[in-house]
């Protein structure tokens, strides 16, 4: 292979034109040959026995030629690409220049652009990191406290809110039961809101045993156009109460949940934790808001291409988030009723900030001369290693060292502009 012209079109695409060598191409023309010729049928002869010489007078000379194409391009194209210098993008449009002796191809290309942007050191950000109060943490013991809760029966007391009530309901409209509107057996905590408005209100103040009416008047945007806004009866009896019955917020509660022998250690704990979250919610703020002071710095003729790749890496991204959920992209569609293109449409805005604050950081880490060292992107791919838990060889395998020190560049390039924001807690 030999690159023959690098040149920039009119169109700011770049055209390569290269050439792969006569023998190359025959043998890939060989290749095919002998994989296709037992699928010819041809008359005369029995299938597949007909001699190359019949079927290429028969279909042509360059029968076999566009699969031997398809052979030898990708690699030759590559080639091409890093003899070239360029930093090809998207995919590329052939034309077959010449088949004289050496194979002559052309290539239109989308090169990844040229950034310029100035101003990225002294960006004015605002960090504001909410306190944690005391009632943050009462909050988060009473959350714990509910998940250890216990169920008790109720049989001393009429329905309270709060209650799990047990009951047989038959819904009506006009004298007349309509779909969906009857149970037995179920259970409904009182105060939920889980129920049309007013529903589980006048459950409270029964008793156990007891059967009576509830009237509601189901809402008017309801999801069944039939029952919108008309006035209903239900027929209720009341099986059983149950309520949850909190533990104490004491030390012994302490020891159950967590690994701290009193209450006040514990709470302790948990407002430590709820501080560092709430930092790190704090500096994610910030970063948002120097990506977007980033993408408003930058200079750059940004080709449809890279918009259209990164919007495909959010897609895939999407699916294999669904797919650990134990759904696919097909499934999520029946379930909503979205299709590929409206997702990608969904996905588009974000995969356009994504690739110009990448391209943003990138051309920071050219203007600085950041560098990545060998010791850092050992480090970098141990910390993946373990952070998957995956061999440091099978990490190495899937990860290119390039690209890897490409990401580690923008980290760097990240953290040069937090360093030099100007910070306000106002």
């Amino acid at each position: 292979m030999a690159l023959l012209k690098k040149e920039q079109r009119e169109d700011k695409r770049w055209e390569l034109q290269f050439s792969i060598p006569e023998d190359d191409f025959k043998k890939a023309v060989d290749a095919v040959a002998a994989e296709q010729l037992p699928k010819f049928n041809i008359p005369g002869f029995r299938k597949g026995k007909a001699p190359r010489a019949v079927i290429e007078k028969m279909y042509g000379k360059g029968v076999f030629y566009e699969d031997a194409l398809n052979r030898v391009l990708p690699t030759a194209f590559t080639a091409a690409v890093e003899e070239s210098g360029l930093d090809v993008i998207g995919q590329p449009e052939f034309d077959i220049v010449s088949m004289d002796g050496d194979v002559v191809m052309s290539a239109v290309v989308y090169v990844k652009p040229e950034g310029k942007i100035e101003g990225y050191k002294g960006i004015s950000v605002k960090k504001v990191v909410a306190p944690v109060t005391d009632e943050d943490v009462t909050a988060e013991v009473d959350r714990m406290r509910e998940r250890n809760a216990r169920t008790v029966e109720v049989t001393d007391r009429a329905a309270a809110l709060g209650d799990t009530a047990t009951i047989d309901y038959l819904g009506e409209v006009d004298g007349v039961a309509f779909d969906g509107g009857a149970a037995e057996g179920h259970d409904l905590k009182l105060g939920s809101g889980s129920f049309i408005p007013g529903f589980e209100d006048q459950i409270v103040g029964h008793n156990i045993g007891e059967t009576f009416d509830v009237n509601v008047t189901f809402p008017e945007e309801y999801h069944a156009p039939e029952l919108a806004g008309k006035a209903a009866v239900f027929h209720v009896t009341l099986h059983a109460l149950s309520m949850s019955e909190l533990p104490e917020a004491d030390d012994e509660f302490a020891k159950d949940v967590s690994e701290f022998d009193t209450l006040d250690a514990y709470k302790a704990d948990i407002k430590t934790k709820m501080q560092e979250r709430n930092e790190k919610a704090a500096d994610s703020d910030v970063e948002n808001q120097l990506c977007e002071a980033l993408i408003d710095l930058l200079v750059a003729d940004i080709p449809e291409p890279m918009f259209v790749a990164e919007t495909e890496n959010y897609v895939r991204d999407y699916d294999t988030r669904l797919r650990m959920q134990g759904l696919d992209l097909e499934t999520y569609f029946r379930y909503t009723g979205l299709t590929l293109d409206a997702l990608r449409a969904q996905l588009r805005p974000q995969a356009e900030k994504q690739v110009k604050v990448r391209l943003a950081l990138e051309t920071i880490a050219k203007l600085e001369n950041l560098t990545v060292s060998e010791e850092e992107l050992e480090a970098e791919y141990v910390r993946i290693s373990e952070t998957y838990q995956r061999d440091l060889a099978e990490v190495k395998g899937l990860i290119k060292a390039e690209d890897l020190t490409a990401d580690l560049l923008v980290k760097k390039a990240m953290d040069l502009v937090k360093e030099n924001a100007v910070y306000s807690a106002e």
